[in-house]
């Protein structure tokens, strides 16, 4: 199986689990004298039955993303390294969102608002940013579609 393949095995699973939590909670109790829509000790096996095969998943999915390397590092640190690069672009996207929204003021006498801040500057940091998020983004998926999951 490619790591690809058990990513999204991972993903189908853990929507499978959200919802038969709900099924779950939606049939665990009843009308004195009713029954159950589903057969709430079945729901338990099949949720049962899941959990096991996502954390078997989720346990060869990090092993084989801190063995398997691309460009020199591990898919862990390369996963590592877009997730802080995410952050950095969101947070200097606000920045930049900030600094713009400067108003005009009606008399000399309002205070002046001024930007603290080379817009220009961290724009261009932002779109460096976003710009090797896509790169590290598309290794990552080419790594995903080659590498076998390790066992």
């Amino acid at each position: 199986m490619k790591l690809a393949e058990a990513l999204q095995e991972r993903a189908d699973l853990s929507k499978k689990i959200d919802q038969l939590r709900y099924r779950l909670e939606s049939n665990a109790t009843v009308q004195e004298g009713e029954q159950t829509a589903e057969d709430p000790a079945e729901l338990l096996k099949e949720l049962d039955n899941a959990i096991s095969r996502l954390e078997y998943l989720v346990a060869r999915i990090n092993l084989t993303n801190c063995t398997v390397k691309a460009d020199g590092k591990t898919l862990t640190e390369i996963i590592a390294e877009k997730d802080s690069l995410t952050k950095k672009h969101s947070i200097l996207k606000n920045v930049v969102s900030s600094a713009s929204n400067i108003t005009s003021r009606a008399t000399r006498s309002e205070i002046k608002i001024v930007r603290a801040v080379d817009v220009k500057e961290i724009q261009a940091a932002a779109d460096d940013a976003a710009k090797r998020i896509r790169l590290l983004d598309n290794l990552l998926q080419q790594t995903n579609w080659t590498a076998d999951l390790a066992e």
